[in-house]
């Protein structure tokens, strides 16, 4: 008897684990027709990022995508600037810029510094203030994103941005 137990569970072992599994929209990756890439920028997993020492001030990010896209990027026009918890919800609503910032051709200049990162909002002045009063710390990764507009159009948000300041 055991053994035709032992070989029923197996048999529904199989019939369930072969069945197909079909996934919602929620558990796939949503992946942009056309990605958008940071030149220059390092990744470690996930999220690009850029090396700069704080005394340094300016730094810029440079979007890019596909030549062979048939698209061209129109501009910048939007961008988010804070600590690294901040996300995709909040870029269309973003003041970091005042005014868009043009394509050229397939790539976009992000032209930025340590400066205007702290007198873009109080949370980011204290945010570098604090790494600056803090003798024990030599990094401090700060993050951006951006709402890119193509030449047709479409609106893209790329993955997170990070620059490392380093004392």
């Amino acid at each position: 008897m055991k053994k035709y137990t032992s070989i029923l569970f197996t048999l529904v072992a199989v019939f369930f684990s072969a069945c197909e599994k079909s996934y919602t929209e929620l558990y796939s990756d949503n992946r942009p027709a056309i990605p958008v890439t940071f030149e220059g920028a390092t990744t470690h997993g996930f999220n690009p990022f850029i090396e700069v020492p704080i005394s340094q001030d300016n730094f810029s990010l440079t979007m890019v995508i596909p030549q062979g896209s048939g698209r061209q990027i129109r501009e910048i026009s939007r961008v988010l600037g804070g600590a690294t918890n901040i996300n995709a919800g909040g870029v269309r609503a973003a003041t970091y810029i005042s005014a868009p910032i043009p394509g050229n051709g397939n790539r976009v200049v992000f032209d930025t510094s340590v400066t205007a990162f702290r007198a873009s909002s109080a949370a980011n002045n204290t945010l570098v203030q604090n790494f600056l009063n803090n003798a024990a710390l030599t990094r401090l990764e700060i993050a951006f994103m951006f709402l890119v507009t193509l030449d047709d159009g479409q609106q893209i948000i790329p993955v997170q941005a990070r620059v490392f300041l380093t004392k």
